[in-house]
């Protein structure tokens, strides 16, 4: 797939998988690796560290980026991280172009620095990725409507494949899922604090009517989805 030509404030479909369909998250600390550097590489200036830790809230698990406290500037994001959803071996972005060549930089970055942190971790070399990640741009009204559910829902794969043929049984049963499900954005969409400096919801929550709209609105699309309609955005 060719790339597009990344505007500013277009919103593009972004995915990445394992070379060879190999999985690139093998425990919790990957992924929370992962999280952090898209956290961490959102800025025009060069990453300041590698260092991070993970502040444990009270009650439902959440967990807030906090890079090392250093002397730096004030962020400049290249980006807003719309959604996110990671899966054993490939993650799902939408993103928000915010600077010329934003999306190109941060992609640059992030697959370089957490392919030198899986590398190292795990005594490895070569290439974590398929290749270069592909992009989408996201066109119409109707797109941009389904693709964060779409997105959202992918982690549903773990536990609830059959949902992609909608022959969901129990429907609370999978909503629960997908609110303790960490390594995703919809948490935050619901007002879950998971990584809430990770992404920038305000575009998207304003569109769907606030966290509890978007709670109902998500069970109402897995109940009557169709993917037909966004296959051309699916990128799997």
């Amino acid at each position: 797939m060719k790339q597009p030509i990344f505007a500013d404030n277009q919103v593009y479909h972004v995915y990445n998988r394992g070379v060879e369909k190999r999985n690139i998250f093998l425990d919790d600390q990957d992924r929370y690796r992962f999280i952090h550097d898209l956290f961490e590489f959102n800025d025009e200036t060069p990453a300041a560290n590698i260092y991070y830790k993970f502040n444990k809230l009270v009650g439902f698990q959440s967990y807030e980026v906090k890079p090392r406290k250093i002397e730096r500037e004030p962020r400049k994001t290249l980006i807003n991280i719309l959604a996110f959803c990671l899966m054993p071996n490939h993650f799902h972005l939408l993103l928000q172009q915010r600077k010329e060549n934003g999306i190109v930089k941060f992609m640059q970055k992030l697959g370089t620095g957490y392919t030198m942190s899986f590398n190292q971790k795990y005594e490895r070399s070569g290439s974590l990725f398929q290749g270069t990640y592909k992009a989408i741009l996201v066109e119409k009204d109707s797109h941009f409507i389904h693709l964060p559910y779409y997105i959202h829902l992918n982690s549903l794969d773990i536990k609830f494949p059959e949902w992609r043929e909608r022959e969901i049984k129990n429907y609370k049963e999978a909503m629960d899922f997908l609110e303790n499900y960490h390594w995703s954005s919809f948490p935050d969409y619901i007002g879950k604090k998971n990584f809430p400096s990770v992404t920038q919801r305000k575009i998207l929550l304003e569109f769907f009517g606030g966290p509890e709209q978007y709670k109902k609105d998500t069970i109402k699309w897995l109940k009557e989805m169709n993917l037909e309609g966004i296959k051309d955005l699916i990128l799997e």
